[in-house]
């Protein structure tokens, strides 16, 4: 009798492991395909990039007009990825915004609208000054302040105004809301981030970065 009772406990705690095991797979299972399902969800359309379009990797850099280490990333990292990676057609990198420090979505909406009214080019022009300029300070990005930093890439007036005036009408507010959809569905929490094919790059070096591309184009 105690051994059928033995038995009867024993079984009992391998169904509930099985159980267990079972659950904690389907977990694992679910979120992966909801994270890849948020990763093929995401729009690229009308997002400034630089690489060939058919390159078999997509990244993106989400970055923060007044972070610090956005600006020592701009100016460490990007020139190599640019070089290794995005010029050697191994992949195509996008900026996207992620505004959460001070007024810094007003740099990041001018920006989309530099964008919008200029091309591509000069919206990398002007993204690589603002960058280089190292703005910390909330309450710096005027209206004035802006304006003067496209002047200094862009030399026809008229086409500046024609991105100040836009700007004032709410030209990026739609642009960086989109952003922000971005940034919920990919779970950005912090900037600079890097994003190889959906999956958020974790690694510290560019050889890491490089191993993830090639992993990422083998799987293709």
């Amino acid at each position: 009798m105690a051994k059928t009772k033995q038995k009867s406990s024993n079984a009992w705690i391998y169904w509930m492991i099985g159980i267990v095991i079972v659950a904690v797979v389907l977990i694992v299972f679910i979120d992966r395909q909801m994270s890849d399902n948020s990763a093929e969800s995401i729009s690229y359309e009308n997002q400034p990039y630089i690489g060939e379009e058919d390159a078999p990797v997509t990244m993106i850099e989400f970055y923060d007009y007044l972070c610090p280490h956005c600006h020592d990333y701009q100016e460490a990292a990007i020139p190599e990825i640019k070089q290794k990676l995005v010029d050697t057609g191994k992949a195509k990198l996008y900026l996207v915004n992620h505004a959460f420090i001070g007024d810094s979505d007003k740099a990041a909406k001018f920006a989309e609208v530099v964008y919008q009214e200029l091309g591509n080019d000069t919206f990398f022009k002007f993204h690589e000054h603002l960058m280089s300029e190292r703005v910390q300070e909330a309450g710096t990005f005027t209206n004035e302040y802006l304006k003067d930093a496209l002047s200094t890439v862009v030399e026809d007036d008229s086409k500046v105004e024609s991105v100040m005036s836009a700007y004032e009408d709410g030209a990026g507010e739609e642009a960086l809301s989109s952003d922000k959809e971005i940034v919920s569905d990919l779970g950005v929490t912090s900037t600079p981030t890097l994003v190889v094919d959906g999956e958020i790059f974790e690694g510290g070096t560019f050889e890491e970065l490089e191993k993830a591309v090639e992993e990422a184009a083998e799987e293709k």
